[in-house]
């Protein structure tokens, strides 16, 4: 097995995220198992730059100019997923590339309930993990038993939530090395087959129905600041279908902005910062965003 055989150079990242926007990564590695993986971060001839992981790009934005690092894309090889029995609990395993979704539809068709608000999350499990996604009241954080992690020299380390201080979109860890998030085992209560299934059905027809679904986007762009939704003082502050370039804030939800088509990077982040701007002068409420903006201006 050659390690680098998957390492690309000069990737297009408007390929690799949601907003389908953004300048090129210097690197990219898009390894086709865990243990691959591992070989090659121990490998002394990689690139030596900043690593980044990348699942589905669902709440990420990288600037035209692009990003010096070497980007590992989980969402192909990564892709384990089963029941395990630990300790006599049942944990369902996900690896950091498995698509949300799918993990809440595997585990309602093995009849357990508590996964159905991630069919609303447009991204990885490792994604969920890094930022401690969530929607519809619940989120990510709330089910995790144990994860895996991989250090940059490649060694595989479980950890617990006790390891990790876990907040509202944000997860930092307590140890100094850091880690990257490689799978997860949740735990989910047994339930109603038929019930799970059609809990997550009527979620979907509501994302249909509330979110822009039909051009690029990278879900909600802010954070709810306490007591308050993001979209209400956007909207609020007469916001909504607000443009730069080919970059619009949603007419059908504030808290999204969408790629008309050929939107740059800077449209978005300059959109971003337009909104922070007019709704801090409005309400006195700062934004926080909850998408990740990277790389270099051009």
């Amino acid at each position: 097995m050659n390690p680098q055989a998957n390492l690309l150079e000069h990737v297009a990242m408007e390929r690799q995220t949601a907003w389908r926007a953004g300048g090129l990564a210097r690197f990219g590695y898009a390894p086709s198992s865990e243990e691959e993986l591992s070989s090659f971060l121990k490998c002394k001839s990689r690139p030596d730059l900043p690593l980044f992981f990348v699942g589905l790009g669902s709440n990420l934005l990288i600037r035209d100019g692009g990003l010096e690092a070497l980007v590992v894309f989980t969402h192909r090889g990564l892709s384990d997923m089963y029941v395990a029995e630990r300790n006599k609990d049942t944990l369902f395993y996900a690896s950091a590339g498995v698509a949300l979704p799918k993990l809440a539809r595997f585990s309602a068709n093995m009849g357990f309930e508590g996964a159905e608000f991630m069919a609303g999350i447009p991204g990885s499990v490792g994604g969920g993990l890094a930022m401690n996604a969530g929607c519809y009241g619940s989120e990510v954080w709330d089910c995790v038993a144990r994860v895996r992690t991989i250090t940059s020299d490649g060694e595989i380390k479980e950890r617990s939530p006790a390891d990790y201080v876990i907040e509202y979109r944000n997860v930092s860890q307590k140890h100094q090395q850091r880690e990257f998030f490689v799978g997860g085992w949740f735990r989910f209560n047994p339930g109603d087959k038929k019930k799970s299934r059609n809990k997550i059905k009527e979620l979907l027809k509501r994302r249909v129905r509330e979110q822009p679904l039909s051009r690029p986007n990278s879900g909600s762009v802010f954070r709810n600041p306490e007591g308050e939704f993001a979209a209400r003082l956007i909207e609020r502050s007469g916001l909504k279908g607000l443009q730069r370039g080919a970059a619009l804030v949603s007419d059908k939800h504030a808290n999204f902005i969408i790629n008309t088509g050929g939107a740059t990077a800077k449209n978005i982040e300059d959109l971003i910062l337009e909104v922070q701007s007019v709704v801090e002068l409005n309400s006195g409420v700062k934004l926080k965003r909850e998408v990740h903006i990277m790389g270099d201006h051009c």
